[in-house]
């Protein structure tokens, strides 16, 4: 069963069906509650007009044998004493109206058992002028049988009162066979009817769905070869339309050029790093091969140096990797004015103005985005670097200048990158791997913060930090 109903296509027709199918008893049993009632009203209307009919001829005086009766409505007429006077002509068996007599004639078997509510019901209505009828009308439903045919009957009881019979009781019946043909014939044809309209609901909701849902088949299947191709160029089709099916296209294809621009970046990243390592290795290599064929010839200097870049290089990498696969900022309160004074201490051509400013995050994380561009700015600055700290609102901003040449308009975004070089001319020793200021600007994003770049007041690069405040 939950394999049948897997899809959502299944559910959705079935829903549609249970839903249309409960609207459909509900309205079906209405429907029938108010056709019931309309014809049991037509039924006892025509009772009654046919009782008072009676009870008019009785209050004028008209003779038991004299009266017409209508031979399509059994009808009696009993006095005070509960005495079966006058009926139907045609009337057989009668059964509801408290006078199971059919005929004047046979009357010994009811008239005695209906005789007590008669009277009662004389003593409640002895306020009965002579020649009035009684505005209050009983009904009641019982079974007669009338010239050999039996039906059930709505029976409606008027009482009159005469001027020298006393008071009479009229019972007059109308047939209720149109009634149960109308709720037969109507329940027969919506039992017939709803299946149909049933069937078509659900052959109508399972079409209607599954052209809903064709572009989505059409992503999963896009999606199916994208993965087994590994192929994230590829986007899925995105429906000439503006509903939900079409957002999730675009949101999908949003999503997979997002993630086509992460693999592509860790592919250059990777390809970078290993172009990186590879100098600083093979230097390395080169001075231990020369060293132990000429141990005089050893530049242990050299080897120490090229040690340290190694060093650097891969605490970079391994940096970048935590930030990469997430690594929070932390929640310590942290002194920013503080980190920047001693990142100052030991650079030479560096005056700090840093005020008392708290943030949150991690302080080897904030000393390495300072430290980061204090380097950068005394590889260009020409005699002078300044550092400055302070809140501005809700913010602490670090400030780091340098005198040199600046950054280009350009530039300004793409120094930010891995492995960037602005002046790929110079020396590797001097200029670095290209890590410092994108390992920086990913600590501020991930600290809440930006940096940016913009030319200093006295020329040369100004490096603006900011920073929410703890």
């Amino acid at each position: 069963m939950r394999r049948l109903f897997g899809s959502v296509r299944a559910r959705a027709t079935l829903g549609a069906v249970l839903v249309v199918a409960v609207a459909l008893a509900a309205a079906g049993a209405a429907v029938l509650l108010s056709l019931r009632a309309n014809l049991m009203d037509q039924a006892a209307t025509k009772a009654e007009r046919t009782a008072r009919g009676v009870a008019s001829q009785l209050a004028a005086g008209t003779a038991y044998d004299r009266l017409e009766l209508d031979d399509d409505y059994p009808v009696q007429v009993v006095d005070a004493h509960g005495t079966l006077v006058a009926a139907s002509d045609d009337l057989e068996r009668i059964s509801g109206t408290g006078v199971e007599a059919v005929t004047p004639e046979r009357q010994s078997g009811g008239a005695g058992r209906a005789g007590g509510d008669d009277a009662d019901d004389a003593d409640d209505d002895a306020s009965l002028e002579p020649g009035e009828i009684d505005e209050d009308t009983d009904f009641g439903d019982g079974s007669a049988t009338v010239d050999g045919k039996d039906d059930e009957y709505r029976f409606a009881t008027v009482r009159v009162e005469t001027t020298d019979r006393g008071q009479l009781t009229v019972h007059a019946g109308a047939s209720l066979d149109a009634e149960q043909s109308a709720v037969t014939t109507t329940t027969t044809g919506m039992l017939t009817g709803f299946p149909l309209l049933l069937c078509v609901v659900a052959a109508v909701t399972w079409l209607v769905t599954r052209r809903a849902l064709r572009p989505v088949e059409d992503i999963r299947r896009e999606m199916a070869e994208i993965t087994a191709s590994e192929d994230l160029s590829r986007r899925v089709p995105e429906p000439l339309t503006h509903d939900e099916v079409a957002r999730l296209a675009r949101t999908t294809n949003e999503t997979l050029a997002a993630l086509e621009t992460s693999v592509e970046r860790q592919r250059r990243f990777v390809a970078d790093a290993s172009h990186e390592l590879r100098s600083p290795i093979a230097s390395l290599r080169t001075q231990l091969e020369v060293a132990a064929a000429h141990p005089e010839l050893l530049d242990l200097d050299g080897a120490v140096e090229d040690t340290v870049r190694l060093q650097r290089l891969a605490a970079d990498l391994l940096l970048l990797a935590r930030l990469d696969a997430g690594e929070g900022p932390g929640d310590k309160r942290v002194d920013l004015g503080e980190v920047a004074r001693r990142e100052a201490r030991g650079r030479d051509g560096v005056s700090v103005t840093a005020e008392a400013v708290e943030v949150t995050g991690s302080r080897a994380q904030l000393e390495r985005v300072l430290g980061n561009l204090l380097d950068n700015a005394r590889r260009h600055a020409r005699s002078a670097v300044t550092v400055s700290v302070r809140r501005d609102g809700a913010w602490a901003i670090a400030e780091v200048a340098d005198d040199g040449d600046g950054v280009a308009a350009a530039d300004r975004e793409r120094i930010f990158e891995r492995f960037v070089r602005l002046d790929e001319a110079r020396s590797r020793d001097d200029g670095g791997a290209g890590l410092g200021l994108a390992i920086a600007r990913d600590v501020a994003a991930r600290h809440g913060g930006t940096l940016t770049v913009r030319d200093a007041p006295a020329g040369g690069a100004l490096f603006a930090l900011r920073l929410p405040l703890a």
